[in-house]
């Protein structure tokens, strides 16, 4: 009996010093400057997700503030207004991450997505398409 809580014990003690990897993601809710420091985007929910959209140029584009989606690989969606568009999408946590979907529109595509608060202030944004993948990183709007 003795040596059965003393198991229990040792188990439970090294599930506690374990707990970080089973963390739960952390809010990523908020206001944040993209990593090139050219937009601020609004992360908040969306139905049932996370999602972020564009709130304000802090580089203006060609077109202003009425600025298209011009180089969406998708014709259609080429007449989009960039300003209130999300660019991130159906974020759900994952452990410690927020995965879902990122869309770059210099670039006209999308990638997969992963969002990490860091803490101080600042977001990891990774874009990923297959193995390659790009990261950003955000800080807090004021």
């Amino acid at each position: 009996m003795m040596m059965r809580k003393s198991m229990l014990a040792m188990a439970l003690g090294m599930a506690a010093m374990a707990g970080p990897a089973w963390a739960a993601a952390e809010p990523i809710t908020g206001r944040w400057v993209t990593g090139e420091k050219d937009a601020v985007v609004g992360i908040a929910k969306c139905g049932k997700a996370l999602c972020g959209r564009i709130e304000k140029f802090l580089i203006m584009p060609a077109g202003g503030k009425d600025q298209r989606d011009v180089n969406n690989s998708d014709a259609a969606k080429r007449n989009r207004k960039l300003l209130g568009m999300a660019i991130l999408t159906g974020l759900v946590a994952d452990g410690s991450a927020w995965r879902g979907d990122i869309y770059d529109p210099k670039r006209g595509r999308s990638f997969t997505a992963e969002v990490r608060h860091k803490g101080n202030g600042t977001l990891e944004v990774k874009g990923c398409f297959g193995p390659i993948c790009q990261t950003q990183v955000w800080k807090k709007a004021s």
